[in-house]
């Protein structure tokens, strides 16, 4: 009966994964409207954030119970894209919108690269412990920061020769052929571990010098170390 019950634990984690992303979703698009004294979208990044702690979870569950399954994978990859795909993709979507016009639309461009990400590394053999092209969290990531630097009155962001070769850029670098480290540690030692330690520094000083908008850089930073880490981590 445990075995039959402790099974099912990672994919229920899974399920609480896609529902923040749908709660998520639904923040966004209401844009800075007032809920609970704080803007919708503060509370989509929320519920983003929820869904990455649900993502991490349900592969340490699945780790720690031995439950792994051929449905578990295809599910995470399900909701991630949900997730990580579509709820950033409608922050920037209601971020845009104000201005009206097509820019906006482009937006959509994101959950579908995503999506297409997801299926390639669900089929890539290569990408046990590191990743090819960048991982849809991270994307999820990076359009918090840059949302959230938009809402901080950086408009500028937000102009089409700006913000549309970033959606392309970004949504290519999903489907991208750059190797980028996990950070998943086999030792705790600086040895083989650099550009991880260096990245969780990069995390805390970016979010502590410039709050969520520091989150855009940390994905910039990544994407740097992963050049220049050239294999050494992984």
């Amino acid at each position: 009966m445990i075995e039959v019950t402790t099974k099912y634990i990672p994919n229920s984690i899974t399920c609480l994964n896609i529902a923040s992303g749908c709660v998520a979703t639904i923040f966004a698009l209401q844009g800075d409207a007032l809920i609970g004294g704080m803007a919708a979208y503060n509370w989509a990044f929320i519920f983003i954030g929820i869904a990455a702690v649900m993502d991490f979870l349900d592969g340490f569950a699945a780790r720690l119970l031995h439950a792994y399954s051929d449905m578990g994978k295809e599910l995470d990859s399900l909701c991630d894209c949900v997730s990580f795909g579509v709820a950033p993709a409608m922050l920037l979507y209601a971020t845009l919108s104000p201005q009206g016009g097509w820019i906006p639309w482009l937006a959509i461009l994101i959950p579908v690269a995503g999506a297409l990400r997801l299926a390639k590394f669900n089929i890539d053999t290569r990408q046990t412990t590191s990743f090819i092209g960048l991982p849809i969290p991270a994307n999820a990531i990076f359009w918090i920061g840059y949302t959230a630097y938009c809402h901080a009155g950086f408009s500028n962001l937000t102009l089409p020769f700006i913000v549309v070769p970033v959606i392309i850029l970004e949504s290519w670098l999903m489907l991208s052929p750059l190797k980028l480290f996990s950070l998943k540690f086999h030792t705790w030692g600086w040895k083989g571990n650099g550009f991880r330690w260096l990245l969780i520094a990069t995390a805390i000083a970016s979010v502590v010098i410039f709050g969520v908008p520091g989150l855009m850089w940390l994905i910039i930073a990544y994407l740097v170390y992963g050049i220049l880490d050239r294999g050494k981590t992984v």
